[in-house]
């Protein structure tokens, strides 16, 4: 398949576009002029692409899938006025310019995966929430649902589409475990706020699988085949774990303590909005979509999920 990546240099990009390249696909990111790709990350070649005017290098005709990871991060910094207005942009309005991109194309590809957040169903205390659940009215959940609507346009090209509604992704060398792993190493580690918040996982492994999944469909016969998967797909794993668990988990890992809880009105103090939002809500979502597609997880319990991550060099 010959598959166009945008974020294609951020954490998840980075990792697809490295196994899509090792299992035989053409790989096209789509970079924007000022993009700089790091030595040794780079897979496939590059295609023009600047969001701005809405141009895309000829080097994408022929595409049969796209992968839209575009935005800039949650966790980048203070939610001000401009960074709001930062995170808006970088997801709405470029995902809105790729999805006229497509449509000035003869030949359109056949899926476009789009990225999205659980974040779409705000803060749900214990509630159980799958792709049918409703969404919420907090910043985040009304960025998630205006992003997911751009990508949905395509579908009037005859594009199939999915949408990607990302959890807390586990990576070594990324993400939020990455700025988890140096309080726990230093035995500063502990709960957040009152701890009993769900938090929804998937490693990064799994993150690659299911995007390869929305895209290819299932191995093997009788499995199902990539035409059936469209619409919203939690990526999360099937054990979402309170935060106490998840401290308690990632500490015995790392064979460090879990004694120094941070209190919910200091986390505010230091991040405002964001703390709520990122690290006190309550999200305990299930990949209902993914199960009832035949989707087999490389990672399904925690313990041994932040055991394969942090062996991971």
């Amino acid at each position: 398949m010959k598959i166009l990546v945008t974020g294609s240099t951020g954490l998840v990009g980075t990792a697809l576009a490295e196994a899509l390249a090792r299992n035989g696909h053409t790989v096209c990111r789509l970079m924007r002029p000022q993009s700089v790709v790091a030595a040794g990350t780079k897979k496939g070649f590059d295609v023009a692409w600047n969001p701005t005017t809405g141009e895309l290098g000829g080097a994408a005709v022929g595409a049969d899938a796209v992968v839209n990871l575009a935005g800039a991060s949650i966790a980048g910094g203070r939610w001000t006025t401009e960074r709001k207005a930062l995170l808006r942009t970088s997801r709405i309005e470029t995902t809105r310019a790729l999805v006229n991109a497509l449509a000035k194309m003869n030949a359109r590809p056949r899926v476009l995966v789009s990225a999205s957040a659980i974040g779409i169903y705000g803060d749900r205390g214990d509630e159980v929430l799958t792709e049918e659940s409703k969404t919420g009215t907090d910043f985040l959940a009304t960025l998630a649902q205006e992003w997911e609507g751009e990508a949905l346009k395509a579908e009037a090209l005859g594009i199939r589409v999915v949408l990607a509604r990302f959890g807390i992704i586990l990576a070594r060398h990324g993400g939020a475990l990455a700025k988890m792993l140096l309080p726990f190493k230093l035995g500063a580690g502990g709960r957040l706020g009152s701890g009993q918040q769900w938090m929804s996982w998937v490693t990064l492994d799994d993150v690659v699988g299911i995007l390869r999944f929305a895209m290819e469909g299932a191995p093997g016969k009788g499995a199902p085949n990539a035409a059936s998967v469209r619409g919203a797909i939690n990526v999360v794993a099937p054990q979402p774990v309170r935060n106490t668990e998840f401290t308690k988990v990632l500490a015995k890992a790392l064979h460090r303590p879990a004694l120094f809880p941070a209190p919910a009105f200091a986390l505010r103090l230091a991040l405002g909005e964001m703390a709520d939002a990122l690290l006190l809500s309550s999200q305990r979502v299930a990949p209902q979509r993914l199960q009832q597609l035949g989707y087999s997880f490389l990672h399904a319990e925690l313990s041994k999920a932040l055991n394969a991550v942090l062996e991971k060099h």
